[in-house]
């Protein structure tokens, strides 16, 4: 266990960090690399191979599991944001106006020779709305232009493959402390990222109150996580107050248990936990994994369920057990310095030594104006600096040219005789 030490946590830290991990997180040695000394106590989680199981009081149990392969899935945000937005439409429910609305009364169009419009009017008299327009979305109580159907595409088919692929690069984005940062979870007081729980914990229904699930959470560090959505919990802007959506605060620890073995008892204890979800390793979801399509949340193993993993997802070579046709995504740039790939002693022991300079027109070249700088017009025009020099467009258009007859001596002589 490395020393714990505060870092400025700052939003730009944060990003650093995050960028550092992603650049590293490909590298086959990353799980060994020598922590800093600057690393906040969460981190060192990140350049492990193995990941320490935690007993009921926050402690090492003295078990511990090898990483899934899951975790080292490429992380792509792009994918995760796409898939999201689809997943996210098929829990709408439709809506739409009424079918009468804007046509619940008698009213008959005038024809032409009235000086007046040919939208319907209300028949009858002896009231205002005798002879008013109606019926159209300009007129008052009328209908809205294009009234809206329930039967408007609601749901969005999402593309299994693509579903796969979002799920495990949230899982991989999961095992990133320095994206779980970003995000806004508060882990400085973690042990370890990932973090796993002995199930035996949960066995007997030992955790079936939220008293129970509360003292849990304290000892793993994850209460800083709680008091952060109790804090966050306002109160909503707009009409949503009045449509069951009253609050809104932020999201807490994800729980992820093997309801075969740790049982369902600890989902009742922990559902009255502000911002605290649950959900089963078999049935994990995006919406839960991702929330707004941002990775980095923060998950909480149990022993049964982390070693399952390897079993739901597989890995690049071995196809998963339980999803068919199913392997890992596999990176396609293992090393996403490639700075570093090309100054590497390899790469440069076997290429050719630099020819000079290209001849081939560089694309990037900024083009300059010839008229402002005389660098480049003497380029396209080297007569440009005799021109310059003899001040040859300050002269007139005579200059130079032989004296005109009329002017002459002789001519003057002739026209006086």
């Amino acid at each position: 266990m490395h020393t714990s030490l505060k870092i400025d946590s700052t939003h730009q830290v944060i990003l650093n960090i995050a960028l550092r991990e992603l650049l590293d997180r490909d590298n086959p040695l990353r799980h060994f690399r020598q922590p800093t000394t600057k690393v906040i106590k969460s981190l060192e989680m990140a350049s492990r191979p193995t990941v320490t199981i935690l007993s009921a009081d926050g402690s090492a149990s003295g078990a511990t599991h090898p990483l899934p392969k899951v975790f080292n899935a490429p992380i792509r945000p792009d994918i995760v944001q796409t898939v999201h937005t689809g997943v996210a439409k098929n829990k709408r429910q439709p809506y739409a106006v009424s079918e009468k609305a804007g046509h619940q009364t008698s009213a008959e169009s005038w024809g032409t020779g009235r000086a007046v419009a040919r939208i319907p009017r209300v028949s009858g008299g002896g009231t205002h709305r005798a002879g008013q327009a109606a019926f159209g979305n300009m007129c008052r109580s009328g209908r809205m232009f294009a009234p809206t159907k329930v039967w408007r595409k609601w749901h969005q088919k999402i593309n299994l493959g693509q579903k796969r692929f979002a799920t495990v690069s949230a899982l991989a984005a999961s095992s990133v402390p320095a994206l779980l940062m970003a995000r806004g979870h508060q882990v400085s007081t973690v042990p370890e990222v990932p973090l796993v729980v002995n199930s035996e914990v949960f066995s007997g229904a030992a955790i079936a109150k939220t008293s129970a699930a509360l003292g849990l959470l304290k000892s793993v560090g994850a209460s800083s996580d709680i008091d952060k959505v109790k804090q966050s919990r306002k109160l909503r802007a707009g009409k949503g107050k009045l449509r069951g959506r009253r609050h809104r605060q932020r999201r807490g620890p994800l729980v992820v248990y093997d309801p075969e073995v740790d049982g369902k008892e600890l989902s009742l204890a922990f559902r009255n936990i502000a911002g605290v979800e649950t959900s089963s390793v078999y049935a994990l979801n995006l919406l839960q994994l991702a929330p707004g399509g941002h990775l980095g949340r923060f998950i909480i193993w149990t022993s049964s369920a982390f070693k399952a993993l390897d079993t739901i997802y597989g890995s690049t070579t071995e196809p998963s057990a339980l999803k068919k046709d199913f392997l890992l995504p596999s990176n396609v740039v293992q090393q996403a310095d490639i700075g570093r790939l090309i100054n590497s002693s390899e790469i440069q022991s076997v290429i050719r030594a630099a020819k000079g300079e290209s001849r081939t027109k560089r694309a990037g070249v900024q083009k300059k104006n010839p008229l402002q700088n005389k660098q480049v017009l003497l380029r396209l025009n080297p007569y440009a600096a005799g021109y310059s020099k003899d001040k040859i467009g300050t002269k007139g258009l005579d200059a130079g040219k032989p004296e005109r007859a009329a002017k002459t001596p002789f001519a003057k002589v002739l026209a006086e005789e």
